[in-house]
């Protein structure tokens, strides 16, 4: 057992926080997610290939991967909630612009500006928990944190489908970004400064910090990890509303109830997984959510026409695989900095795991081409090297969680005064 102590239960602040991080998230994950069941539209809208989607999505993690390296050198020498609100301040910028691009170079270019600002935000959040929730809580926390992704599923992509079908592509930008305006102002009232860390601060220069941050071996581990950790997500999930309608026989009318019933499956789930993994112990749930999920895309992505009872089962059985890996590791990664690298890891951490993902939607679109009926070739090879990934971060993990446990070891050991 991973935790035998009596779980004590979050105070009102502690629960306000939580709150606040998820409506934070559910607005990044939103924005990602609600290009991902437009390629559909966008392919033919737009007039642009398979390839030059994949740049679109993959452009947004690029841009977020550099300025994740660029913000680690002084990620931890300021207050958690000014940089949190100056990044999210852009990111809402950014997706304003989405919702008015009139062509695909202007959404090219407004995608790199909110990852530029976006990509930031998810590791100064988690940064924030980790310095506001101890280890034992911490996969409760990202279980309630991970609702904003089924959320998204339940709410966002049924309404910015809905709302693309009946007015227009642009229109779940706009809606996205008039949620995070609400939320931008709820973190600035609600939320309180989180600057512990900087009495523990070293004052080292940015480059330092960063090289320091990098240089690090019991790091190494957990960046591998973190590369691999994206692949599935941007290599499958930017094509999977194109393959459902023109692989799968869904229609673009029926997509939306996919997204939905899978969304409430995983908006239930994701609370249950997060305490499991505080029981249980973290690894173990990221061991056996990964081989379900390595199965289940196997299926997955060899199907042909299939009726829509049927691709809702088996969604919903990727989902919760694909939860148990994001919720568990999420919880694990968190205890691998030290308190004043926190910052600087979790920048280091988003941005690769940006840049991995960016290489891997590029990639994807390389792999895959649509004929001219549209249909989409050679998804199943996808669903083969997305496969190789998690099994090879299944090893990696391994150390993390090795690594993980005897830094709680020696943490926990009584110390020895010396005369």
């Amino acid at each position: 057992m991973e935790n035998d102590k009596p779980s004590q239960p979050f105070t009102p602040y502690q629960k306000l926080i939580v709150a606040v991080i998820t409506f934070l998230q559910f607005t990044i994950v939103l924005d990602f997610m609600v290009l991902s069941p437009l390629s559909a539209i966008l392919l033919e809208e737009l007039d642009i290939t398979t390839t030059q989607f994949g740049l679109a999505v993959s452009a947004y993690a690029f841009s977020a991967g550099i300025s994740g390296v660029l913000v680690a050198g002084f990620a931890d020498q300021f207050d958690r909630k000014r940089l949190l609100l100056f990044f999210y301040f852009g990111f809402i910028i950014g997706t304003f612009l989405c919702g008015f691009a009139p062509n695909y170079e202007f959404l090219l270019i407004a995608r790199v500006i909110t990852g530029l600002f976006g990509g930031v935000i998810g590791a100064v959040s988690f940064a924030i928990i980790t310095d506001l929730f101890p280890l034992e809580k911490r996969g409760e926390v990202m279980g309630y944190v991970q609702m904003a992704f089924a959320a998204s599923q339940v709410l966002g992509i049924p309404l910015g489908l809905y709302m693309a079908n009946n007015w227009g592509w642009h229109s779940p930008f706009l809606l996205i970004a008039s949620i995070g305006s609400l939320v931008f102002v709820l973190i600035a009232v609600q939320m309180k400064p989180v600057n512990t860390h900087l009495a523990k601060s070293s004052h080292t220069s940015p480059l330092r910090h960063l090289w320091r941050t990098l240089s690090k071996r019991p790091y190494f581990n957990a960046f591998m990890a973190t590369t691999l950790l994206a692949t599935g997500g941007y290599m499958l999930m930017p094509f999977g509303a194109a393959f459902s309608v023109n692989n799968l026989g869904i229609s673009l009318e029926d997509l939306p109830l996919v997204y939905m019933i899978t969304g409430i499956f995983t908006l239930f789930s994701g609370p249950l997984i997060g305490r499991l993994s505080d029981k249980t112990g973290k690894y173990k749930v990221f061991f056996w959510g990964s081989i379900l999920t390595m199965v289940m895309i196997l299926i997955y992505t060899n199907l042909g026409i299939t009726p829509l009872w049927l691709v809702i089962v088996l969604s919903c059985l990727v989902y919760i695989g694909v939860t148990s890996r994001i919720i568990s590791s999420s919880a694990l990664m968190t205890a691998v900095p030290d308190t004043d690298d926190r910052g600087a890891f979790m920048s280091v951490s988003s941005s690769i795991q940006q840049l991995s993902g960016g290489i891997a939607a590029a990639a994807a679109g390389m792999i895959i081409f649509q004929e001219e009926s549209g249909y989409i070739q050679h998804y199943p090879t996808l669903g083969i090297v997305v496969a190789i990934t998690m099994a090879l971060t299944i090893l990696l993990m391994l150390l993390v969680n090795r690594y993980v446990q005897a830094k709680e070891r020696k943490e926990k050991a009584p110390k020895v005064l010396t005369p």
